[in-house]
């Protein structure tokens, strides 16, 4: 079986439709030839979605099952549009409309405009940033930079969720958004810019997929005038599809089943932005008929990188963790992921630039090794670092740190009180280096707590944040430093940052690094606060989070380090902690405390079916496995337990032992020997799985349905830690049931 992941040098063309499917794995294989009806693609991280589904694309046309120009492929991002249309020209499928939404609707949209409406399709802004500052003008509110571009991103994010001026204040309060400013006035700067744009005759980049819409709405005709033309759609990075990208999606499609669909719900990572995996997770109820293929093969990274990734979703909650995929590497072994605690950042950063140096020094190339971080400003320090030790960097998906607006703005500031400051009365109560540059900043809007949310204004917060930080640790490297010191200092690391860093380890956020891979990944600043960042309040969130690490974990190829810091500066309190999402799974972390999710998705292929179908087919049993060291398992009471006897185990005691308190008292009311109500090797699986709902505990062995019904509540409620008012009115009453368990 060859790799399931194209090189950079694309093989040659195909000379047969049957040509295309060679080298697909099994399950690829499927989805290449599931060529009719709605088809759903789970795919985990590295196992070759993009080539399943342009081989499917390219085998439907070589075998003359599709026309090209009939064919509609939707990515989120131009560059993963251009290299779908590569790879489909490369396996002799040219002519195949590989586009984004926005492009594809564009262009729909300039096609049907003098027919649906008359006349050109209005101009599209050119900065809209440009047009929400005179709207809040108009309103007589005053924005600073950092608040025009957050809210600016909140009235898009408004209009992919089709959300209007009116009811932006509750539609972010349901959302649980931290608005940038007063909802109120968030929405009243939302629809003054909607009159300024029909004022003037423009549309923005959301107006595009809005007003396509609308037309495809109102106008039957154009609508059945696409559907001619397009008739099988794709649609790639599934889960990342907004409310408005599903409505446009819907309209295309009218009333026929033609479509795939590819994603991963543990790759959800967007949601700020309006993306949504609801559409992907409730693709089957929406499509009873829909085939559903599971890729799970991870031809990206080695054994020890995949067991780390299962490892970090396997106490995950919520609907997206209910749906993971259980990844398997197809790649030999490598080495074990390396975890380091080091005494403070720069320690950090130093330490991770030496491992880097290393590793350029073993032969891996530094445009094969990246860093990633949780926040943009959290590269400063190891831009220094790799500076520091002769290795060339490039940051990617933001400006050098001292490149920032804010950073370039605060050197000239501090430059000019370093000339001037004694005719500043800003520095008049300043008794240090660090209380000076605290006030200069303070200028511009620096506080010594962070602002709630995210977005622009903590960005811009967590750049001054740093020079602060910067400021504190030169001062205690050199007590006698001035400002004009610093500012000496700072102008010596900027120049020495400008150098050409084209053949350069990447420096990115995990947001700017979906998408992409290296040999070797450094996590770093792994600490509560940071990962999860502190603003992430609700469960959600908190899971978003864990989505994100994971995100950066499958970038790996072979090398993974994950680091972390217990003070921000040399001589600091060591007060930070090793993030939670590392319990567990680093060693000396222990186990993970609360519940785990049902078992994760394994691969493989679901035809679709009719719900009668459905509820007479046999119920198929996989053999059980260990949990712990996938073992097949025979014993009866290791299969209760879902792991061999003598490997490690999650027992939660003092949930044990309130289960079999509670077990006593039920045995005593029917009048039955205790283990008639449930085994002591139940008691344990339930006390290992913890279940929080219904569903987790119906699948525990041992459960059976009349003992579901008959106890399900109080084990649920003991579970819950609640305590329970009298027992369930069945326990007291009815004949003993039989000692077998169902």
């Amino acid at each position: 079986m060859t790799a399931a992941t194209d090189s950079s040098l694309f093989p040659q063309v195909p000379d047969s439709a049957d040509a295309v499917l060679d080298g697909l794995d099994p399950e690829q294989r499927e989805v290449a030839t599931a060529l009719h009806g709605p088809v759903c693609v789970l795919a985990g991280a590295g196992t070759g979605k993009t080539r399943a589904i342009t081989h499917r694309i390219a085998y439907g046309v070589r075998a003359g099952i599709l026309t090209p120009a009939s064919v509609l492929a939707v990515t989120f991002t131009a560059r993963a549009a251009g290299e779908m249309r590569g790879r489909l020209r490369q396996l002799g499928a040219g002519g195949v409309q590989a586009r984004t939404f926005h492009s594809a609707a564009l262009r729909q949209l300039q096609f049907f405009w003098p027919k649906a409406v008359g006349g050109e399709v209005p101009r599209l802004l050119e900065r809209k940033i440009q047009v929400v500052a005179e709207a809040a003008a108009r309103c007589r509110i005053r924005l600073d930079r950092n608040e025009l571009r957050d809210v600016t991103a909140e009235i898009e994010w408004s209009k992919v969720t089709q959300t209007v001026p009116a009811d932006y204040p509750a539609a972010v309060a349901k959302a649980g958004r931290e608005a940038p400013r007063d909802p109120a006035e968030v929405g009243q700067i939302y629809g003054t810019y909607e009159e300024l744009k029909r004022e003037r005759g423009r549309i923005d980049f959301e107006d595009v997929l809005l007003l396509t819409v609308g037309v495809l709405q109102d106008r039957h005709d154009i609508a059945e005038q696409v559907r001619s033309q397009y008739q099988h759609f794709v649609v790639d990075e599934y889960q990342d599809v907004s409310p408005l990208q599903q409505r446009l999606l819907e309209l295309w499609l009218g009333d026929r089943d033609n479509l795939c669909v590819v994603g991963d719900a543990s790759q959800t990572i967007y949601s700020f932005t309006g993306a949504t995996p609801d559409h992907l997770l409730n693709f089957r109820t929406r499509h009873p008929q829909a085939t559903v293929v599971k890729l799970v093969r991870d031809y990206r990274s080695s054994p020890q990188v995949v067991h780390l990734a299962n490892g970090l979703l396997s106490q995950a909650k919520g609907r997206a963790a209910e749906h993971r995929l259980e990844l398997v590497s197809q790649r030999e072994a490598g080495p074990e992921p390396v975890y380091t605690e080091y005494a403070d950042e720069p320690a950090e950063a130093e330490g991770t630039a030496r491992r880097i140096r290393d590793l350029i020094a073993s032969r891996v190339p530094a445009s094969e090794i990246a860093v990633l971080f949780r926040v943009n400003a959290q590269s400063e320090v190891y831009e220094q670092a790799l500076a520091d030790a002769g290795v060339p960097y490039q940051l990617r998906g933001a400006e050098r740190f001292f490149e920032r607006p804010e950073v370039r703005e605060a050197g000239v500031k501090l430059r000019g009180a370093a000339r001037f400051g004694g005719n500043d009365a800003l520095l008049d109560d300043a008794l240090d280096l660090p209380s000076e540059v605290r006030a200069v900043l303070s200028d511009m809007g620096w506080t010594s707590r962070p602002p709630a949310g995210s977005g622009a204004v903590r960005d811009r917060w967590e750049s001054l944040a740093a020079l602060v930080r910067l400021a504190e640790d030169f001062a205690r490297a050199r007590p006698a430093a001035t400002l004009a010191d610093l500012v000496a200092e700072l102008d010596e690391r900027a120049n020495a940052q400008h150098a050409p860093t084209v053949e350069g380890v990447t420096l990115a956020s995990l947001h700017a690094a979906k998408g992409l891979e290296w040999d070797a990944v450094f996590l770093v600043g792994l600490t509560e606060g940071m990962m999860p960042i502190t603003y992430a309040r609700t469960d959600e969130q908190v899971e978003e989070e864990r989505r994100l690490l994971y995100v950066g974990v499958t970038r790996a190829r072979l090398h993974l380090g994950l680091s972390w810091s217990l003070a921000r500066s040399p001589g600091g309190r060591a007060s930070r902690r090793p993030s939670r999402f590392l319990t567990g799974l680093r060693p000396g972390s222990g186990t993970v405390p609360g519940r785990r999710t049902p078992g994760a998705v394994s691969g493989g292929v679901e035809r679709g079916e009719g719900t009668a179908a459905v509820a007479r087919r046999p119920r198929h049993r996989s053999p059980a496995r260990c949990r712990v060291c996938n073992r097949t398992l025979t014993d009866a009471g290791e299969m209760k337990l879902m792991r061999c006897e003598d490997c490690p185990s999650e027992l939660d005691e003092a949930l044990y032992e309130r289960l079999c308190a509670w077990r006593t008292e039920q045995a005593a009311r029917s009048r039955q020997p205790a283990y008639c109500v449930f085994t002591d090797k139940t008691l344990m699986a339930i006390a290992e799985a913890v279940p929080g709902t219904e569903a987790e505990l119906a699948v525990i062995s041992g459960v059976g349905r009349r003992k579901f019904d008959r106890y399900g509540s109080d084990v649920l409620a003991i579970c819950a830690g609640e305590e329970l008012v009298g027992a369930s009115e069945e326990a007291s009453g009815g004949p003993a049931e039989n000692s077998s368990e169902k």
